[in-house]
């Protein structure tokens, strides 16, 4: 179905949609949720419960709207964080408690000795600097509010050891106990803070050692921006980069806990009280290799990471809407799961009144409103890593070379407890005054280590929101942005007033003598010479254009001092961003107003600007061979629509991704560079065909886009039958929301787990991001949370979630949400106490313990 318009249609088409809308609308009407934006009928009110809360100074109540949302009503300001702590708890205990057990390196201790290793790593890039100053650094009040958010945890923690039926399904079928948490926690575990470059680096220094071509490997791999051609420091050899080895462990240290077979095994009677955890037969060691083998199998089959870490976001001034009032709107993407990683929460207390979307295992919120401002993030792609290369000491491997001397590193003894194991095992960590040592080896008299921002005094990743969600006018925003750490960030800004803004902000090295894109020695010649003021990032309030759009592409203005600064340059493919802009300017040129449906539609828009270029190369070209031709006819008739019921679609996405960019890569870089670039920078794909840059003629351009079609003709045949007319991109392409336990647990407990297995829309290169696994085109990342934001109407505003805010599989908001989110349909974001306590559903009381 082809659309219409400014390309603002909403995906909510509903001829052809209907055959999974409504089966999945019912489930969801069943359940006493919404099925369209404002909801319908009378929420089915739940028992009220109540509960003794230690750390709480005053009575809290918590009404609990009938899509999940907690509201917290308390006391003092600081209740409000016992009580956010506890209710993210009772909704997702388990996700938390992984969460901290994977930060702490404590995986072992109740999963066995394969993740001894892990364990190891996981500790290596925890902050260990001094806490005063960590807890200074993000404002005067953040211990106490962490103290009063971990009060609040453990004490649900306690009420599920006091009642075992509370105890929630994953820690039965693992046989183990949720952990009690400390203020520290919360800010000394930096894994989450989506880690960039490191690898990035790695990969340059394998390409550019293969010489001229793996030069032009290295520009097919990634596109640099502001274009810049990197250098080999001086000093550093990159043929003696142990590629894997380092992205490895890396990986070891950054990554999200994955569940196998080989190293966790579950009881398969889910009614069992507790389970006890069984490895399977094989050495801890070779265990721990197989699990790393399929970890860096998986990050191949992904590719690069960024276009899995992208984001939306943008704020339109009152004078372009129908309002008169600004609008916000953010859909931040992330790796997709059940649960979500976003939780939603309404904090009010004196002094505070803030609702929106942040991660369950942190206090406050990162994305949404306060009654005064709003604000939304994404990434902003500086580089805040770096990696360091050492001659070691031939006679004492625990010496590096430091201007000419010898130096030391200091050695870290851990003690890790492992499940079954009657005494802890102990490891080393070692640290070089630059960071963590992932990778040593001694009989080569080279080590490795990471240097990075976000191990940084105030760097924990987003608790710096703590700041600007309590802001009252962009002058306190602003500063609040000034001190933000990690990740790198752009935060729109919409005020109350009619204000309206934007602003970037992280910690930024000032590199002197190298751009940051090259591993470097670490025996001096390459040293920070200290951090960016915030001051020197650019900013816009109340611009003339009326509106900022961000989506992760570069968007630090030419003309600005910072582009010429080294900010960083690895951003996310600028598809989306220029989808985007191009919806914004031709709004503005017909002189129609933004709505609030306009910026619904524009997150959920699925057209693909990379396939329009290439569409332009095809619509001239022609073949004599049946096959081809069938598939020129079905490109040629198509505008790039990513739509789930488009045969196109599906044809374009196999053919772009595979055959062509092989072939591209082939072309470009020959038979040693092509292996370097995998899996390829589509952007950099897209411009070698356009402009062959004498790398390849026209013709052979031409011919090469002939030749790989009848390979991505013979897949979709082989996976949806001979048939063109029956292809649909969606029943390739499917949104499943998988648990991290769902490769290790029975088929019954899978489907109780996971949520979906649906025909999906878009890709990794729409507005509306869907990147899926190369092997399967599964879903794997994009925006789990929307939200749309009527900046002072507060209670008109929507938003989704998904699949839902309970990480109990039990609970009716498990799974409430998917089918809304997959329709691209929200929810009100309720905010006045008469509109929530019209659709409460649940009272909670929480008091003081005596």
């Amino acid at each position: 179905m082809k659309r219409t318009s400014l390309r603002l249609a909403s995906r909510r088409m509903p001829s052809h949609r209907l055959s999974i809308g409504a089966a999945a609308l019912a489930t969801v009407a069943l359940a006493g949720c919404a099925s369209g934006p404002q909801g319908s009928g009378t929420p089915t009110t739940r028992a009220p419960s109540s509960f003794t809360v230690p750390g709480l100074e005053k009575p809290a109540e918590v009404l609990v709207d009938r899509w999940g949302v907690p509201h917290l009503y308390a006391g003092t300001l600081y209740d409000a964080f016992v009580a956010q702590g506890f209710i993210a708890a009772r909704d997702r205990l388990w996700q938390m408690d992984l969460w901290r057990k994977r930060g702490l390196g404590e995986m072992a201790k109740d999963f066995g000795p394969a993740w001894v290793e892990s364990d190891r790593a996981a500790r290596a890039v925890l902050y260990r600097g001094d806490m005063y100053r960590e807890w200074l650094a993000y404002g005067s009040d953040a211990k106490r509010v962490a103290e009063a958010f971990t009060a609040g945890v453990n004490a649900y923690v306690a009420q599920v050891r006091a009642q075992p039926a509370l105890l929630p399904t994953e820690f039965a079928l693992l046989g183990y106990q949720p952990a009690t948490w400390s203020p520290e926690d919360v800010v000394r575990i930096r894994h989450h803070g989506l880690t960039l470059n490191f690898t990035s680096e790695v990969d340059r220094a394998r390409a550019f050692c293969a010489g001229g071509q793996g030069v032009k490997a290295d520009w097919l791999r990634r596109e640099l921006d502001p274009p810049v051609t990197p250098k080999v420091p001086v000093g550093f050899d990159p043929c003696t980069i142990p590629a894997a080895e380092l992205r490895a462990a890396y990986l070891r240290a950054t990554d999200s806990p994955r569940f196998t077979k080989e190293n966790t095994r579950v009881g398969m009677n889910t009614g069992a009280a507790s389970t006890p955890v069984a490895l399977l037969p094989g050495s801890a060691e070779s265990i721990a290799a197989k699990a790393e083998q399929d970890e860096a199998q998986q990050q191949a089959l992904q590719g690069d990471p960024t276009g899995a870490y992208g984001s939306n976001n943008w704020v339109i001034s009152p004078k372009l809407t129908s309002t008169g009032r600004p609008i916000l709107a953010n859909d931040p993407h992330r790796s997709h799961g059940a649960p979500s990683l976003r939780y939603m929460t309404h904090l009010s207390a004196p002094g505070m009144d803030a609702i929106g979307a942040g991660e369950p295992f942190l206090p406050g919120l990162s994305i949404g409103h306060n009654g005064t401002i709003a604000f939304g993030l994404t990434r902003f792609y500086m580089d805040q890593e770096d990696l360091y290369v050492y001659q070691l000491n031939p006679k004492n491997p625990n010496e590096y070379r430091y201007q000419g001397r010898w130096e030391p590193m200091t050695r870290v003894t851990e003690r890790i407890e492992v499940k079954g194991e009657g005494a802890p095992r102990e490891v080393v960590n070692a640290f070089t005054r630059h960071g963590p040592v992932l990778l040593s080896e001694p009989g080569k008299r080279r080590a490795y280590a990471l240097r990075a921002a976000w191990l940084e005094p105030g760097m924990a990743p987003y608790f710096g929101s703590m700041d600007y969600m309590r802001a009252r006018n962009w002058d306190q925003f602003r500063a609040a942005m000034n001190r933000w750490g990690a990740p790198g960030e752009n935060q729109v800004y919409a005020d109350s007033s009619g204000n309206v803004g934007w602003i970037p902000g992280g910690l930024t090295p000032i590199r002197p003598n190298w751009d940051g894109l090259m591993p470097v020695p670490g025996d001096g010649r390459y040293e920070w010479s200290g951090f960016r003021n915030g001051d020197e990032m650019p900013s816009e309030f109340n611009p003339a254009r009326g509106y900022v759009v961000t989506a992760n592409e570069n968007n630090i203005p030419p003309d600005h001092p910072a582009a010429k600064k080294g900010i960083g340059y690895e951003w996310s493919d600028a598809a989306r961003a220029r989808r985007l802009k191009e919806l914004f300017a031709a709004k503005v040129a017909a002189g129609s107003r933004f709505t609030l449906e306009d910026s619904e539609r524009m997150q959920n828009d699925i057209v693909a600007t990379p396939a329009q270029r290439l569409l332009k190369l095809l619509a001239g070209l022609r073949s004599d061979d049946a096959q081809t031709a069938a598939g020129l006819r079905l490109l040629q008739g198509w505008d790039g629509t990513m739509d789930r019921d488009s045969a196109a679609a599906a044809l374009y996405e196999v053919w772009s991704s595979k055959p062509l960019r092989a072939a591209v890569l082939k072309a470009g870089a020959g038979d040693v560079g092509a292996p370097l670039a995998a899996p390829g920078d589509n952007t950099r794909m897209v411009l070698l065909l356009e402009h062959p840059f004498g790398w390849v003629t026209d013709a052979q351009r031409d011919a090469l886009l002939l030749q790989t079609l009848p390979p991505a003709m013979q897949e979709l045949s082989a996976k949806l039958g001979p048939d063109m007319k029956t292809w649909k991109w969606g029943s390739l392409h499917r949104a499943e929301f998988r648990h991290p336990l769902a490769g290790v647990v029975d088929a019954a407990t899978r489907k109780k787990l996971d949520v979906g297995d649906w025909p999906m829309s878009g890709s990794s290169f729409t507005p509306m991001a869907a990147t899926y696994r190369a092997n399967d085109y599964k879903l794997t990342a994009g925006a789990s949370f929307r939200m749309v934001l009527d900046v002072g109407n507060w209670d008109a505003s929507r938003v989704i979630n998904t699949p839902g805010q309970s990480g109990n599989p039990d609970s009716p908001n498990y799974r409430d949400l998917a089918p809304l989110w997959l329709e691209g349909k929200y929810v009100p974001l309720v905010y006045s106490r008469g509109a929530v306590e019209k659709e409460t559903v649940e009272r909670i009381q929480l008091t003081p313990a005596r």
